[in-house]
């Protein structure tokens, strides 16, 4: 019971950006029309779901509703993910501050694979040499392996 409330308190949890983070990085944010006859909504409450996303790990279905319909960021989401727009605000932040962009690394240890990752799929396996499969599995049921008694019978 009280790790459901630990997690619900971490998944609840409203992460956003200060007003002068937003003023820098909203300037990075490309401007979002409108789809159809409805207006976009702000930018800002859009980045600050896919930052709740990027810092839970948590699926898409489960962005809390203060951020938005999970599917509207997501497609908001991957616009800009094709479009190069966090490439882009990337390196403009770093010009910035000056940093030395050849250091950037994505750390392993916190990279999740899927499980299906993890292993070799089960269906693939090296083919053994002949002389492998001749050590591996002594004959039984050829004559030479049958004694002479019973050879003789059989003729």
């Amino acid at each position: 019971m009280i790790q459901g409330c630990l997690l619900e308190a971490a998944l609840g949890e409203r992460i956003g950006l200060a007003d002068d983070e937003w003023a820098i990085i909203g300037a990075l944010l490309p401007s979002e029309h409108g789809r159809g006859c409805r207006p976009a909504q702000d930018n800002r409450l859009y980045f600050e779901g896919m930052m709740w996303i990027a810092r839970t790990g948590s699926q898409w279905r489960h962005l809390p509703d203060e951020y938005g319909k999970w599917n509207s960021v997501f497609r908001r989401y991957r616009r800009w993910v094709t479009t190069g727009v966090f490439d882009a605000m990337l390196e403009t932040l770093a010009e910035m501050v000056e940093r030395d962009v050849t250091a950037d690394m994505i750390d392993s240890t916190v990279v999740r694979a899927h499980h299906c990752a993890v292993g070799i799929k089960k269906g693939i396996r090296r083919p053994r040499r002949l002389a492998d499969r001749a050590v591996a599995s002594a004959p039984n049921s050829t004559p030479d392996a049958m004694p002479k008694a019973a050879r003789s019978d059989l003729s």
